[in-house]
């Protein structure tokens, strides 16, 4: 009876002298991790990717491609080792590198350090879906397709203009404005573009119809429609919007061949305005958004 007593309780103190020998070990590991000789490896697993580094080379042609200058406040999602991060603060930008592993957070304020731009090279620990990263002039990402399709509406909501550049990965069937390539390298550069979709009232300075308007549908830096001028229906060809640029050319239906209109222009949230070259001289003009409920 005491024998058969005696075991259970053996077992269980080897259960408890296992179980501190794993929380021994696991302190070990995470004292490893974040000690100055923490050196993250190719490959390692992190929330929502394995960590891959961008090649430096790759990471000097993405800033080309997004232009940045000392103006602007460029934004890394994921930024691993903080080299992206590390370069745009080099040329004199302000930078934020939002990484979800607080190890390589520490590496990257480190390597920021030793770089001299710790003051103009900021690390926070953070999950790049739930951080706003709204006042970015410029957003990098070295992310899977996926990723960038789950972060694709909140991009489409930032400040028309805003530069967004993608190492390898795309972003479905928002198609880039540019592309470039460095040791058989990949990077997509989009311009998010100002939302021109609805119904617009126009007016040009030479005066028209109250009932003259724009009617577009967009597709990203895209979009088609109608246009009403002087009880005329005329087609928009190579609508195009470059952030809160925009450029189209009209159409209008006359007697003998189609008549020319080109038009070039801004978006301010509820407006835009601009030059429109007519046959007869150049004039300008405005359109002002129409609510849904009062079409």
């Amino acid at each position: 009876m005491r024998h058969a007593f005696r075991r259970p309780a053996a077992r269980i103190l080897i259960l408890i002298l296992l179980g501190a020998s794993a929380l021994a070990s696991g302190s070990t590991l995470a004292q490893k991790a974040s000690s100055p000789d923490y050196v993250p490896q190719v490959g390692q697993q992190g929330k929502d990717v394995i960590w891959v580094p961008t090649p430096q080379a790759l990471v000097e042609h993405m800033l080309d491609m997004a232009q940045v200058t000392p103006n602007d406040y460029v934004i890394d999602l994921g930024a691993g080792d903080g080299r992206t991060v590390i370069t745009a603060a080099k040329r004199g930008a302000r930078a934020l590198g939002i990484e979800y592993n607080p190890d390589m957070v520490t590496l990257a304020r480190r390597n920021a350090e030793q770089a001299g731009v710790s003051g103009s090279a900021q690390f926070i620990q953070g999950d790049i879906f739930k951080t706003d990263f709204s006042q970015a002039d410029v957003l990098t990402l070295y992310l899977l397709p996926s990723l960038n399709l789950k972060l694709r509406p909140t991009i489409l909501k930032m400040r028309p203009g805003t530069r967004v550049v993608s190492h390898a990965f795309t972003m479905h069937d928002w198609q880039p404005d540019q592309t470039g390539k460095v040791e058989d390298r990949t990077a997509y550069l989009w311009i998010v573009p100002a939302s021109v979709e609805g119904t617009w009232r126009l007016s040009t300075s030479d005066g028209n119809s109250d009932s003259d308007e724009l009617v577009l549908r967009q597709r990203f830096q895209y979009a088609d429609g109608l246009v009403r001028i002087n009880g005329k229906t005329g087609q928009l060809r190579n609508f195009k919007i470059h952030g809160a640029q925009v450029s189209f050319t009209m159409f209008e239906p006359a007697p003998e061949e189609p008549l020319r209109y080109e038009f070039t222009g801004r978006v301010t949230d509820e407006t835009m305005g601009g030059v429109v070259k007519l046959p007869e001289g150049q004039r300008s003009w405005t359109a002002t958004r129409i609510p849904t409920a009062k079409r």
